[in-house]
């Protein structure tokens, strides 16, 4: 199983949740890739198994504006039948970026293969390795 892992980060907390997923998942027998949004590309989401995708909470419950909503953007128009897996973290509200982000990715197509996993503030290690065996199976 090969296994993408993409994020953006500011705080670190996301950046902690995509290498204790990576953990989690090559513990499963994954081979994974992970890139910072920053080097991402069209190209990055090709040939997966899974890609997972995480971006905390920004603002009024957004994704992030200047790096990861553009490269969502530019993938969206190739979702259609890809396996993805969301996540990220936040500090205030109640997760609704995620369920929006979840129903936009549903709606281009994507197949979520887990629910999405948020954590708020510090990520708990153990919760981000189970989420990387899951989406690993």
């Amino acid at each position: 199983m090969n296994l993408k892992i993409i994020y953006w980060s500011g705080t670190g907390n996301t950046r902690s949740m995509a290498e204790q997923i990576k953990d989690g998942a090559v513990s499963a027998g994954a081979t994974v890739a992970i890139k910072e949004v920053a080097d991402a590309k069209i190209k990055d989401i090709e040939g997966y198994d899974v890609v997972a995708l995480g971006c905390p909470s920004m603002g009024a419950e957004m994704l992030e504006e200047s790096e990861f909503e553009p490269f969502i953007q530019s993938i969206e128009p190739h979702l259609t039948g890809l396996k993805i897996a969301l996540f990220g973290s936040y500090g205030w509200g109640d997760g609704l970026w995620m369920r929006e982000w979840s129903e936009r990715m549903i709606k281009a197509g994507a197949i979520l293969v887990a629910d999405s996993l948020i954590v708020n503030e510090a990520p708990i290690n153990e919760e981000c390795k189970e989420f990387g065996r899951q989406i690993a199976k």
